[in-house]
């Protein structure tokens, strides 16, 4: 009896353990200020996400295209654009970056820029968004306008991303 209750104890030592490990990989959408007021994406992690966003002087729908690089860093790799203004990359400001036109979209592609994390704000008149996988949620959904947040890949917890998963 007592073998078998050392061993019932064991089990859920070792499982707790387990559940406090970081060993999940995600990508994790944080508010800068506030970072338990978070959101996570196993999806994002492993299949990338894009950042949408309307420039503010050419009012055109601008595409980011991110996905992991090596030691869980972003990578923009292309963006799509309809009009030139401020900010928009020149293709040849990257090595290797190739420009393209169709159907009126403008992409830049190879573009390599590598980030430890993307910090930035949620506009109002921007109406940024992300895309993960086919679903396009706009950021108002999960932080209030004007909010600084944080996109970063990194591994969690299983515990922390059950959680977020069903709570967040």
């Amino acid at each position: 009896m007592r073998k078998k209750a050392l061993l019932f104890i064991s089990f859920f030592i070792l499982a707790g353990v387990l559940l406090l490990i970081p060993a999940k990989p995600v990508l994790v959408i944080s508010d800068r200020e506030d970072r338990t007021n978070c959101y996570y994406s196993a999806s994002g992690y492993r299949n990338g996400f894009i950042i949408s966003y309307t420039h503010s002087v050419n009012k055109g729908r601008v595409h980011d295209f991110y996905r992991n690089a090596k030691d869980n860093e972003l990578e923009l790799y292309q963006t799509q654009f309809v009009s030139y203004g401020a900010g928009i990359p020149e293709p040849e400001e990257t090595a290797g970056a190739v420009f393209s036109v169709e159907d009126g979209c403008y992409t830049i592609s190879n573009l390599h820029r590598v980030l430890p994390r993307l910090n930035m704000a949620v506009g109002l008149v921007a109406n940024h968004s992300i895309n993960i996988g086919n679903t396009e949620i706009p950021l108002t959904d999960f932080f209030p306008a004007q909010t600084g947040i944080t996109l970063q890949f990194k591994r969690v917890n299983l515990a922390d991303y059950i959680w977020r998963h069903y709570h967040g």
